[in-house]
């Protein structure tokens, strides 16, 4: 039969879309098809395995005692729904585009080719710097263990933080190096350990849990919500870009407080949509896709929650640290002990949070690579392992020179916008998707379109707001530098150039 594959604009124009039968085509071709080996619980395990990190170690005590006291319990609800939003739209994409790529290639099919490249390029940076600063703070836990151990790396090996006229990560290095060799080694691999380092860390997770429990006081949630009361803000750059913009004084505690956190402890559900950039690994991506996406989330938002109310009932949220809240909430109650436990989980856990970010990064790339955007030469695949081990080789070493020579504070906190900005691209889509191909089988729908897709772009672009202008900046230059790249090479280089429009004998995607 004929299938006809829509190209939104013609040939030339930067909003032509790459039709969904295309895509999944480019998936059979054999030098660029990468091995499905993936099952809902592979799934599962990366996205619990890439959102625990240290999120779930620090960021509580940072939002209960600045924003919202026990009530951040609430705020974890809240930034659970938001991704939840998103989580649907991105199970109807990944199901219906069973391709690699995640929000670029959803973003391809349904916006164009420019949009897709912005959120390509954007999603490539926000991979690379989360994948180094994450190898940069594993290594500093690790360094703390090896110290109380009796063991200490020389100062030069130790990061460029250390004393003398050199530093050099070395840990972080490595870790990033190790994790390249297992990614090009195969998914399943990669699943196997993720799959034993998630068992670990959330084991960790859980006796923090079921231990804290014994030692709550329920004097320590009066209040649950503190009254409110109005805080100073940033300064500058430094400010919200929403401050900036209508000059508001923010305010901590209350109600609003609770909205406040959200914004601060949503990073710590970040990389549940890593998931999305296996689909075109996973045996059945129709069916597992949704129960990865929306079953890790589910877990995490779970344990979050949990967390929260027990470290608010162990120790008065005015107490809390800022850098180590669990640990010292048990230390409070004479129980030094989990302090440690709870290092090693963190330790553990990060190590599978840079693997996946580094899988995630190497599959927007791949896939970008595959539709000539990038060059050609990085989408060729092991012709035994089937990964794609060019750009993986590439990525994974600059990576790890970033990560040795560089420390946390000149790598700067993740920029998150991307993240949100992707989230607001794939919502859209559905909806564009839903009126522009009717005829496509959906495995998983997103239920209520278009209201939930327009909620999901809201409460995505009013989280966007509430950060620092500073990270609109840094987005800003490295949008510059994505559409210089584009109309330099990528637009001239794109496979779409030329395509008739129309594509004979092709089965419907679905």
């Amino acid at each position: 039969m004929s299938v006809k594959e829509p190209t939104g604009g013609g040939s030339g124009s930067v909003f032509r879309t790459k039709s969904i039968e295309q895509s999944i085509r480019d998936t059979e071709e054999p030098e660029h098809a990468l091995n499905r080996s993936l099952s809902a619980l592979d799934l599962t395990v990366f996205g619990v395995g890439v959102i625990i990190g240290t999120g779930i170690f620090v960021l509580t005590g940072v939002a209960a005692r600045e924003h919202a006291g026990p009530a951040t319990a609430l705020s974890f609800v809240t930034a659970g729904i938001v991704c939840a939003l998103a989580a649907l739209c991105y199970a109807e994409f990944a199901s219906t585009v069973p391709v690699a790529g995640s929000a670029y290639t959803f973003s391809y099919a349904s916006i164009g080719e420019l949009p897709a490249w912005i959120i390509g390029w954007d999603l490539v940076l926000e991979f690379a710097l989360g994948t180094a600063v994450v190898a940069v703070g594993w290594s500093g836990y690790v360094r703390s263990l090896l110290d109380n151990a009796g063991w200490k790396l020389p100062d030069a090996l130790s990061g460029p933080d250390a004393p003398g006229p050199f530093g050099f990560d070395l840990l972080a290095f490595l870790l990033v190096l190790l994790l390249t060799g297992v990614l090009i080694l195969g998914m399943k691999l990669s699943a196997r350990l993720t799959a034993v380092v998630v068992a670990i860390k959330v084991t960790v997770v859980l006796i923090v849990i079921i231990a804290g429990a014994f030692f709550i006081k329920a004097a320590n949630w009066q209040p649950f919500i503190p009254e409110s009361e109005t805080r100073e803000g940033g300064s500058g750059l430094d400010a919200p870009l929403v401050q900036l913009m209508f000059g508001y004084e923010p305010t901590s505690f209350g109600v609003p407080g609770i909205f406040t956190a959200a914004a601060v402890v949503f990073f710590a559900f970040i990389g549940f949509d890593v998931v999305a950039t296996a689909a075109e690994e996973t045996r059945n991506p129709q069916r597992d896709m949704p129960i990865g996406i929306l079953g890790s989330l589910l877990i995490c938002t779970t344990l979050y929650v949990a967390v929260t109310v027990v470290v608010t009932g162990m120790q008065h949220y005015t107490r809390l640290t800022i850098d180590a809240p669990l640990a010292d909430a048990f230390k409070s109650t004479g129980h030094p002990w989990y302090a440690g436990l709870i290092s090693f989980g963190a330790a553990v856990g990060l190590i599978t949070v840079c693997m996946i970010l580094l899988l995630g990064q190497t599959r927007v790339f791949f896939a970008m690579s595959r539709d000539g955007l990038l060059p050609r030469f990085f989408s060729k695949v092991h012709p035994r392992y089937a990964t794609p081990y060019r750009s993986t080789i590439l990525l994974g070493c600059v990576i790890a020179v970033v990560a040795g020579f560089t420390s946390i504070s000149e790598l700067a906190e993740l920029v998150n916008i991307g993240t949100l900005f992707a989230f607001v691209v794939v919502a859209i889509g559905v909806i564009v998707l839903r009126r522009t191909r009717p005829d496509l089988d959906r495995a998983f729908r997103t239920p209520w379109v278009p209201v939930l897709p327009i909620a999901s772009v809201a409460a995505s672009l009013w989280l966007m707001l509430n950060l620092p202008g500073e990270t609109w900046a840094r987005f800003a230059g490295w949008m510059v530098v994505g559409f210089i790249v584009y109309f330099a090479y990528g637009r001239g280089h794109s496979r779409m150039v030329g395509a008739a429009g129309r594509v004979d004998d092709l089965p419907k995607a679905g």
